[in-house]
């Protein structure tokens, strides 16, 4: 099937043929959908940590901070900025007028409250010779989108939304890099004054935010009393995966065939190298002001105690299990964790000998773990929290994509339309066993999940295969937590004026 030249190029990229031929096979058969039992709501697979445990959980965490642990916060940070500016590039592409949308008239009306705007009316005089109010007055809006927009100006258009101006502040400017800086010395800060941060970029832009580190760094520690230590990785190439066309053959493109990239889904690859204890994800473009960071760290260190909390109790009985001394009451009171806490539910479980029993529970304690957040759902489009039946027949809670669901089942339909929560990408995890090992992320994907879409090169129609996600598939044989957090914590910026909400004003 596949020629010297193709297998000069999989070897090149790290890829066997045999993952190759798997992904075309999948093209075929497709990804079959999740059975969902139930969604996850308060006091029904998800946590609200009562007011009067507020103190216990921090408490917690500040005490683990104290102690010889490593904790790191991993960023996704490669997605394009363009989507951000959709409408503004349909504007300066002529496929719509300054009446025809609100979001374009908003922008050209609020632009001095963005916190790019100083930069841009720099820019403006120096390449368009008028300042930006002036091209305003005469009705010169394309020039100014030319300049926000694209290389010949500021190139917002095509940099990562990590790099942008993001925040006004008396002093300087913020992008959410910075404001990740920030964030991670409030509560990801350990005993040596070191606060961890990795970035995942793409390559093209891995210089830039080198640059901006280099650039800032030394007056952050300063200013905040934090040493950085602040790393970088790339989406492997040996994640990529193979286009198909609409006959299911693979894509050619040129001499090669072609390969894009697997989605987010990939980056538990990068993920699967850090061996911190305790690892914070957080995507790039949800970050806010310094007046609400208090609330953020709040939260952020109460999901990360409740992390802290649930691990030493999965370690205890997993010792416990390893004594070989243990009543048939001790090993229902585990049993009554995983259900209860752990939220692992099977109905088989009342048929197994103690041995039996035994073995089951070592298997499902002995996973990694994490505590997402959950925030009420406000119509965002995205993952949900949900009780889904594993590949074992077991029920655990999930995070799950609408196209993970069967939406043409009327039952399956209303249990998604009837979701009260949203998954905001608010994650602690544990990545280290009971003994101290570290586990081996890549055994805890379901290969099942994952997302084909339509797409074209050139005019010429294709089929792209994305991996299963990164807090989907990727993270699906995890032990899961939901704790409920503020809205307040989640405040992405998917277009350019969500930064005119209050939330991103000073």
């Amino acid at each position: 099937m596949f020629t010297n030249r193709d297998l000069e190029q999989f070897k090149a990229m790290g890829v066997d043929v045999a993952t190759v031929e798997s992904q075309i096979d999948r093209f075929k058969t497709g990804f079959p959908f999740l059975e969902i039992v139930n969604f996850a709501t308060n006091g029904k697979g998800i946590v609200v940590v009562d007011s009067s445990e507020h103190d216990k959980y921090k408490a917690i965490w500040d005490e683990y901070c104290k102690t010889e642990h490593s904790v790191v916060k991993f960023v996704p940070a490669s997605g394009a900025a363009s989507r951000m500016f959709k409408d503004l590039f349909e504007f300066l592409q002529g496929e719509s007028n300054l009446l025809e949308k609100d979001s374009i008239k908003v922008f050209f009306d609020n632009i001095e409250k963005f916190a790019f705007f100083e930069d841009l009316n720099k820019m403006c005089i120096e390449i368009k010779g008028n300042d930006a109010n002036s091209l305003i007055l005469k009705g010169q809006y394309a020039a100014i989108l030319e300049t926000l927009l694209l290389k010949d100006g500021l190139n917002y258009g095509g940099l990562p939304k990590g790099l942008l101006k993001f925040h006004a502040y008396k002093d300087k400017n913020r992008t959410p890099v910075e404001e990740h800086l920030v964030e991670a010395s409030q509560y990801a800060r350990i005993s040596d004054g070191k606060a961890v941060l990795h970035f995942t970029v793409s390559p093209e832009h891995r210089s830039l935010f080198q640059n901006l580190i280099d650039l800032v760094k030394i007056e952050y520690e300063k200013a905040l009393g934090v040493k950085f230590d602040i790393s970088f990785s790339e989406q492997k190439k040996k994640t990529d995966t193979i286009a198909v066309d609409k006959d299911n053959q693979p894509f050619e493109d040129g001499d090669n065939l072609l390969f894009r990239p697997g989605g987010h889904g990939a980056l538990i690859e990068n993920l699967n190298d850090l061996s911190s204890d305790v690892i914070f994800v957080k995507n790039i473009d949800n970050v806010v002001p310094d007046k609400l960071k208090g609330e953020e760290t709040f939260y952020k260190k109460i999901l990360a105690g409740y992390l802290v909390d649930i691990q030493s109790r999965i370690f205890q009985y997993l010792n416990l299990i390893d004594s070989g001394v243990y009543s048939r009451e001790e090993l229902l009171e585990v049993l009554y964790f995983l259900q209860d806490d752990l939220n692992v539910k099977n109905p088989e479980t009342k048929y197994l000998e103690d041995a039996e029993l035994v073995l089951y529970l070592q298997r499902k304690l002995n996973r990694p773990i994490r505590v997402c957040g959950m925030v009420k759902n406000v119509g965002e489009a995205g993952g949900g929290p949900f009780f889904a039946v594993n590949e074992d027949g077991t029920v655990s809670l999930q995070i799950l994509e609408s196209s993970q669901i069967d939406l043409t089942d009327p039952q399956k339909k209303g249990l998604f339309a009837s979701g009260t929560h949203f998954n905001p990408v608010d994650i602690v995890c544990a990545v280290k066993d009971y003994k101290g090992g570290k586990f081996d992320l890549i055994d805890y994907i379901d290969q099942n999940t994952g997302f084909i879409s339509e797409k074209t090169k050139e005019g010429k129609a294709l089929k792209a295969l994305e991996l299963p996600g990164l807090w989907n598939g990727a993270m699906s044989d995890w032990n899961t937590v939901f704790v409920e957090v503020s809205l307040e914590t989640f405040n992405p910026v998917k277009s350019v004026n969500d930064l005119l909400r209050k939330e991103h004003l000073s």
